[in-house]
């Protein structure tokens, strides 16, 4: 496949903080692609650099086929940007920041239906103020695709919706996609990345730490699936001596417990629960989630697997694109 953006050895330092160390991947045509990590762990930065509104220190950086910080012009026509929050004065109409940001690119898209694809004819007239935050939203992506870009960066574009908004988002930039669109976004909505995103790249610290498909992701980590359960009186340290039991952990009365086989994890518990008179509620399996994998790198408590392959993508200098692909 071919790539729209080649990232390599990319590097950001902020006085005595290297914010972006060292990070390389590359995003195909037409793909959905995906970062995410913590508070900083350098997306944005990264997003800021790909878009050639932050000089880099280090490395370098392709969108399709353009370097942005030597030809930021050029590739800004064939990018659309969405950021975290767009500055709109509150009085202007929907109509009129349309017809605003329209005018800054030679190049025009078809904005007829890209309203009709985000359901905004109703609020054309109405004042950017008057909208409610998902309705805002979908006026922010209008503007970062009004003139038919190529790329759309989308920094965070859910943050503050409710699930109904933040689910005709999702829709939205499927449809985009479908229009042969490439999209990076950053999200710190796990569920988001996986919905949406055909690859995702997990930052930590200023790296790469995994990269690859959100299913295989999770696939590949040793001892995601788990049971939990409610008791008022189940011992961590009993069931932790359970040999068939990899972890344990225990949240607000709730016990959530790992193991390769989760039938076999489940059966010991019970057993071990009757020998010593535990009450169990709530039981239930379940299967371990970008979520978990993003909670476990974030607080460095990675399975060997991860920590593995995290140590591995330090030495690797590229990603590949499409199936198959792996970690950076």
């Amino acid at each position: 496949m071919t790539a729209a953006i080649v990232v390599k050895d990319l590097r950001k330092r902020y006085k005595d903080r290297e914010a972006v160390r060292g990070v390389s991947f590359e995003v195909a045509q037409g793909e959905i692609f995906g970062i995410v990590g913590p508070n900083g762990a350098g997306k944005t930065t990264t997003l800021e650099m790909m878009e050639g509104l932050r000089r880099r220190d280090g490395g370098s950086v392709q969108v399709l086929g353009m370097d942005p910080a030597r030809e930021p012009y050029r590739v800004r026509e064939r990018i659309g940007v969405q950021f975290q929050m767009t500055a709109i004065q509150e009085k202007m109409r929907v109509d009129e920041a349309l017809a605003l940001f329209a005018s800054f690119y030679r190049r025009r898209g078809d904005v007829a239906k890209l309203i009709a694809m985000l359901g905004l004819q109703p609020y054309l007239g109405q004042s950017f103020k008057n909208l409610s935050g998902g309705w805002q939203q979908r006026v922010s992506l209008a503007l970062a695709a009004v003139h038919d870009p190529e790329i759309i960066f989308l920094d965070e574009p859910s943050t503050g919706l409710d699930p109904a908004a933040r689910r005709e988002l999702w829709e939205m930039i499927r449809g985009l996609r479908e229009q042969g669109k490439t999209i990076v976004l950053t999200t710190h909505y796990m569920e988001e990345a996986e919905q949406l995103c055909d690859r995702v790249a997990m930052f930590r610290e200023g790296e790469v730490a995994l990269l690859d498909q959100p299913k295989r992701l999770v696939a590949r980590m040793a001892g995601w699936d788990y049971i939990d359960f409610v008791s008022d009186d189940a011992s961590l340290a009993d069931i932790e001596r359970l040999p068939c039991v990899q972890r344990a952990v225990e949240t607000d009365g709730c016990i959530r417990v790992h193991g390769d086989d989760v039938q076999q994890v489940a059966l010991a518990v019970l057993v071990l629960a009757d020998s010593r008179g535990w009450r169990i509620r709530n039981l239930r399996f379940a299967a371990g989630t970008l979520d978990d994998l993003f909670v476990l790198l974030a607080g460095g408590e990675a399975s060997g697997e991860a920590r593995r392959e995290g140590s591995a993508a330090k030495g690797e200098g590229s990603v590949a694109m499409g199936e198959g692909s792996g970690v950076v």
